[in-house]
């Protein structure tokens, strides 16, 4: 029988046994073996039936085991141990707070999805298992964050696989009260919450969930409570489902009521209110405004408001094609703010105007949400070297005039939170060589730049380690793929075979990753032959373990996972290759650590990052990956391979995966197994075995999500916070009063007379060239900009390549004509094809760049005439 209604029985545990509700209520177990070695105590088979969540262990431990444990001394000791640990942990001092004067007092951090422990499943991949490391490095470092997201009540979905290989969505609902988290509540003891108005006199009401991630707090609203009608129930049902206006909702949530959540909470606990606000990629965009808002209620008018907001904004973007961007039609948004919806002070064209795509190739009848949070941050960044220079060039129609390369859009690149993805025995022997604090420290905190103290270890150790984690791999797949097979339809009978699949004494290779068309998840099937020949080979054998999830509206990806399960599902091969379904995060840390190689084909330069290789070498893998993303950065020979791309602006699509597949198979019979299967004096591979010290040692250090996040710190939260309090009402009005001013008057800004001492088309190394330029200002003053010479190599097309800009002085008092006199000096400190160029800019002492208002003025091609000669 169907029960009608379902609740959560709780255990009440023994008072000794009290702290075991502390430690299961932070999320910090979830990447601290201690504790979760603790938590296996209390009932190892109840544990691994609770996969892990010890909230799910507690509330099945039988009340004898219970009251047991309340009189085992020992575990008592380890109990206390743990929670004085804890207590430590997010109450002492870390990195954070040895920092020095100018830090943010709180940053607030927001994602469409978090990757915290599979027992919370709020995630769908690499950006949410991103922000989730993000906030445990963040906690681990001592940062004031809060994290703010949406409690999806189905999450993404769970993945199986019918009979000939299709996938198949299935959509459980979690009840928050079985989750490792708990209402936020007011002082009343009622659960808090928010609202928003919408259209016709309607309201979103939403509950405030907390999950405490370690010292760092997660609040995640929930739309499905009683005060909402049906419709306004579903708005957080799922993570990245239903139409246009369901995820227009979810992203005003999002945003609009997530800054009122922190707001709460902050009230609440006494936290300090955030001065720097994190908007991770555009979902939760809608946070600008609402901050606008709350500063026009103080007095403020729209420019100021957005002036000070901007300050203290950064904007992250994740995606390198437009595609992977929401975009609303205007008339949709129009319909949800304003007179009649929310944020009703603020007039709708406004808002409009923040998001529009009004530049050369945009469609202006679109609301571009990557676009609104570029518009409302003054600091904005791409997650790779190489997705930092992508994401300027498909963003540089905001700032018109300006070359790519001067997009004020940085790069910090992604790491990832070693605690969390390293096996337990790879920490081990870490701690063995330096001591268990300064093994954490290295890990979770970062700061060296090599970890020499690896290189010690014998290879015999590294050898025995790395065939443990394979020979653990095996079993897991095993167990796996017999599970996947019960859930097609198979019995016992079939399945014998299956404890044959997998060697531990064979090179495993892992893929594992979402399936967009771009990341080529059948890359490796171009050349079937080839691929069983290099599966079968009689003395250099490999094994490939495959997992990935489609969107469930792609039936394009789908195709793609039926075709891998197909070739996988060979008798001749299925001992080789294995699909294992509903890829998550408690099937990738078994994954990492096992796979000696791993895979990564996108197609460049579509990876914004993909920091999948980086937790593979953490655990001592090897990558073998086009160069896109971290991999384009950070790639050497000593650390893997790197595929070759055929990406020339001709080549076509199919030919392009021909050529590309082709080279990955020569790099595997030519390169990989010989590697791993040559054997030295002692009978052991000894190259392979340097390569993995040597990822170890040189990649390790970088990959860290702790050296990530203290680069967010450093190279942009600070200065935000820096801006932000140095953007008071009466600065932010002066500001916003100015750059009114700027636009109005920059049609009368130009550059009429350049005259260089160089006349000759030569020059020698380390002279120089003196400028002396005319410009009119029009009606502003030489307070409000800055005359610059930029100069450099040039290209066949007299481009200026690597430039560099010098200001140039004013000289004396305008002209009868009004225009002003600059002068200043190139030195000529480079060979080769030299060119200059002069150009004003907008310049104020609140700007973070000269480029931020998007204006500039050149010379005329009749100007240029008259400047002199390329000096070559």
């Amino acid at each position: 029988m169907k029960a009608i209604r379902r609740f959560t029985v709780r255990p009440v545990l023994p008072e000794p046994l009290r702290p075991l509700n502390d430690l299961a209520r932070n999320l910090r177990w979830s990447w601290h073996v201690e504790t979760r070695d603790l938590f296996q105590s209390v009932d190892p088979e109840r544990w691994a039936a609770a996969e892990g969540d010890p909230v799910r262990l507690l509330g099945g431990v039988r009340p004898a085991r219970l009251a047991e444990l309340a009189g085992d001394r020992r575990f008592l000791r380890r109990l206390t141990a743990a929670a004085d640990d804890l207590d430590d942990y997010v109450t002492g001092d870390r990195w954070y707070q040895h920092q020095g004067d100018g830090l943010p007092a709180a940053v607030a951090y927001f994602s469409p999805e978090f990757g915290i422990t599979a027992a919370l499943p709020q995630y769908s991949g690499g950006l949410g298992i991103l922000a989730g490391d993000h906030l445990k490095a963040a906690s681990d470092l001592g940062v004031p964050l809060i994290g703010v997201g949406l409690l999806y009540r189905h999450g993404y979905f769970r993945q199986t696989l019918s009979r000939d290989g299709w996938q198949q969505e299935h959509y459980p609902v979690l009840d928050p009260y079985e989750l490792p988290l708990g209402p936020l509540k007011e002082a009343d003891g009622t659960a808090a919450g928010l609202s928003l108005a919408l259209p016709g006199g309607k309201a979103l009401h939403a509950r405030i969930w907390l999950a405490q991630v370690g010292r760092v707090p997660l609040l995640l609203l929930d739309s499905d409570v009683e005060e909402n009608d049906l419709g306004e129930r579903g708005v957080t049902d799922r993570l990245y489902g239903g139409g246009s206006e369901h995820r227009l909702l979810q992203e005003m949530l999002l945003g609009i009521g997530g800054v009122r959540a922190v707001r709460t909470y902050c009230r609440l606990t006494g936290h300090p209110q955030p001065e720097v606000f994190h908007t991770n990629e555009g979902h939760a965009g809608f946070l600008g405004l609402e901050r606008i808002a709350e500063l026009c209620e103080t007095g403020l008018d729209f420019d100021s408001a957005l002036e000070a907001v901007r300050a203290g904004t950064v904007f992250t973007t994740h995606t390198p094609v437009p595609a992977g961007i929401d975009r609303f039609d205007r008339e949709l948004v129009a319909r949800h703010f304003g007179a009649d919806a929310e944020l009703p002070r603020i007039d709708v064209q406004r808002i409009l105007a923040l998001g529009m795509e009004t530049y050369p190739g945009g469609e202006p009848n679109l609301f571009n949400m990557a676009v609104m949070g570029l518009r409302l941050a003054q600091r904005a960044n791409g997650v790779s070297l190489l997705h930092g220079q992508v994401s300027r060039e498909m963003f540089a129609g905001l700032w018109p005039g300006f070359d790519a390369e001067e997009v004020p859009i940085t790069s910090v690149t992604n790491g990832v939170h070693a605690p969390t993805w390293v096996a337990p025995e790879v920490l081990r022997l870490g701690a063995r060589e330096v001591g268990a604090q300064r093994a954490e420290d290295a890990l979770s905190v970062g700061g060296p730049e090599r970890w020499d103290s690896i290189a010690g270890i014998p290879d015999q150790e590294i050898w025995e380690l790395r065939r443990t984690l394979r020979e653990r791999l095996v079993l897991e797949v095993r167990e796996r793929l017999r599970a996947s097979w019960r859930q097609r339809g198979a019995g016992n009978a079939e399945l014998g075979w299956i404890d044959g699949v997998f060697d531990p004494d064979v090179l495993t290779i892992g893929f594992a990753r979402r399936v967009p068309s771009y990341k080529r998840l059948t890359l490796m099937l171009r050349d079937r032959d080839r691929l069983m020949e290099l599966l079968l080979h009689p003395e250099r054998p490999l094994q490939i373990v495959v997992a990935g999830k489609a969107h469930p509206a792609d039936d394009g990806g789908k195709r793609l996972v039926q075709e891998l399960v197909r070739f996988a599902d060979d008798p001749r091969v299925r001992h080789r290759i294995v699909f294992l379904p509903d890829y998550g995060m408690g099937m990738a840390q078994k994954l990492y650590p096992g796979c000696d190689v791993w895979l990564n084909n996108p197609l460049r330069p579509l990876e914004a990052c993909g920091t999948s290789g980086m937790k593979a070498a953490l655990n001592g893998g090897l990558n073998l990956s086009v160069l896109d993303g971290w991999w384009d950065e950070w790639f050497k020979p000593d650390f893997g391979w790197a595929i070759p791309t055929a990406d020339g602006a001709g080549t076509d699509p199919d030919r392009r995966d021909d050529i590309e597949a082709a080279a990955l198979y020569d790099l595997l019979v030519q390169r990989v197994t010989p590697r791993f299967y040559e054997r030295g004096r002692a009978g052991l591979p000894d190259r392979w075995i340097e390569m993995v010290r040597r990822t170890l040692t040189q990649l390790g250090p970088k990959v860290l999500a702790g050296r990530m996040v203290r680069e967010y710190v450093d190279r942009l939260y600070t200065p935000a916070a820096l801006s932000h309090r140095a953007l008071t009402p009466e600065t932010a009005g002066e500001l916003a009063a100015w750059k009114a001013r700027l636009r109005a008057a920059w049609s009368g800004v130009s550059v009429d007379h350049v005259e260089a001492t160089a006349q000759a088309a030569t020059a020698e190394l380390g002279t120089s060239v003196g400028l002396r330029v005319r410009v009119g200002l029009g009606e502003l003053t030489p307070d409000d900009v800055e005359v610059q010479a930029v100069s450099g190599r040039v290209d066949a097309e007299d481009r200026i390549t690597d430039a560099t800009t010098v200001p140039l002085k004013p000289a004396g008092a305008p002209d009868l004509e009004g225009r002003r006199l600059y002068e200043g000096t190139l030195s000529l400190d480079r060979t080769g094809p030299y060119g200059y160029t002069v150009r004003v800019l907008p310049a104020h002492r609140l700007l973070a760049s000269g480029v931020e208002p998007g204006l500039v003025a050149v010379p005329s091609e009749e100007t240029a005439e008259g400047a002199g000669v390329l000096l070559r």
